[in-house]
């Protein structure tokens, strides 16, 4: 790891009501595939994890997951874990694009990056949260370096390498869309496009006029080339640690995490469909997404004390109810919630649970 780089900087937005001043810092490590930048969040927390993070194609650190990070019931966790956020190589703010003929990381060896990372940091275990093509990475780092993870959270992973038929479709809406429009649809869901929200528009106009379009072609390749993970319940290629999969309603990626879900251990694995959410949870429902993600570290034996949202203990006792006349008909249950807020009941694994909040 040659040419260490560190900057110190400061979070020019304003605070949010309970929420402290962090200490930030970005670095850049050089690896065996290049330059990786990310920024680290807070001081480290003696016998904890990290919370890591790797975002989708089209985006970075910030646009992916600023919104999820500073929603102030997110204070919360910010204040027991020290983040660090990855930017896949190109992505970052200000990065320059990549010369003509640069040969672009695989998401196997963007994987291969992380270790990297910790090592100069010197963390030691991670619990992972991935959106799209992140989920991706982490799932592959996860199932390299499995005593180096301690719990996922994958938004919108899609394990599968790409079939004929997803190559053929794939080429043919190349020859009609252009690169922003096809990440378009990657992101978000056909109801969000045609209804042209002013998110969507928002995020159009980022990608669309990227200084560093070219390299985020590059990622977007890269993710389009991925090789299937192999996942195989009961199998030797699983995760082995605590997993939270989420997806949107009528989100792109929906039958993927159903299958991914379907194949990955039961007794370790929750699946959260969000209503609502469209394409990206992260970004339209933090929410509902920090209170699943409160309820996963408990289950982990983190945030024993955590506070409930004000909805979640009014709801409490229905759910408890619900939970228990179900509990004895099968491994795999739904709690059904419409549009409201919803939870992640911690506690002892041991179900495979779907909530669709």
């Amino acid at each position: 790891m040659a040419e260490l780089q560190e900057v110190q900087i400061t979070e020019e937005k304003p605070l949010l009501p309970g929420q402290t001043l962090e200490a930030v810092k970005t670095h850049s490590v050089e690896t065996p595939y290049g330059s990786v930048h990310f920024t680290v969040y807070g001081t480290p927390k003696p016998k904890r994890p990290v919370i890591l993070t790797y975002h989708d194609v089209g985006l970075n650190y910030k646009t992916c997951f600023q919104p999820l990070f500073q929603f102030g019931d997110m204070q919360e966790i910010i204040q027991n874990f020290v983040r660090v956020h990855v930017d896949a190589p190109g992505m970052e703010e200000g990065a320059p694009v990549f010369p003509l003929g640069y040969q672009y990381p695989s998401l196997d060896q963007l994987a291969d990056m992380i270790p990297c990372i910790l090592q100069y940091l010197n963390f030691s275990t991670i619990i992972g949260v991935g959106v799209g093509a992140g989920a991706y990475i982490l799932s592959r780092f996860a199932l390299n370096h499995a005593d180096t993870v301690e719990g996922l959270v994958l938004i919108n992973i899609d394990p599968n390498a790409k079939g004929w038929m997803d190559w053929a479709a794939h080429k043919l809406t190349g020859l009609t869309s252009s690169i922003p429009e096809m990440i378009l649809g990657h992101l978000f869901s056909q109801e969000e496009l045609s209804g042209n929200s002013e998110l969507v528009q928002k995020y159009r106009n980022t990608i669309t006029h990227a200084p560093n379009l070219e390299n985020i072609e590059l990622y977007w390749n890269s993710y389009n080339n991925r090789r299937d993970l192999n996942f195989e319940r009961g199998g030797d290629i699983t995760l082995k640690c605590p997993v939270m999969l989420v997806v949107g309603d009528q989100a792109p990626h929906e039958d993927a995490v159903v299958e991914c879900n379907s194949k990955l251990d039961p007794t370790q694995t929750s699946f959260l469909k969000m209503a609502d959410s469209g394409g990206q949870p992260q970004l339209t429902q933090p929410g509902k997404l920090t209170e699943a993600l409160k309820y996963f570290l408990q289950g982990m034996g983190y945030m024993a004390s955590s506070c409930m949202t004000r909805l979640s203990r009014s709801r409490t006792a229905s759910l408890t109810s619900a939970a228990s006349i179900d509990g004895n008909r099968s491994r795999s249950r739904t709690l059904s919630q419409s549009s409201e807020p919803g939870t992640l009941p911690s506690g002892p694994p041991g179900h495979t649970m779907e909530v669709s909040c």
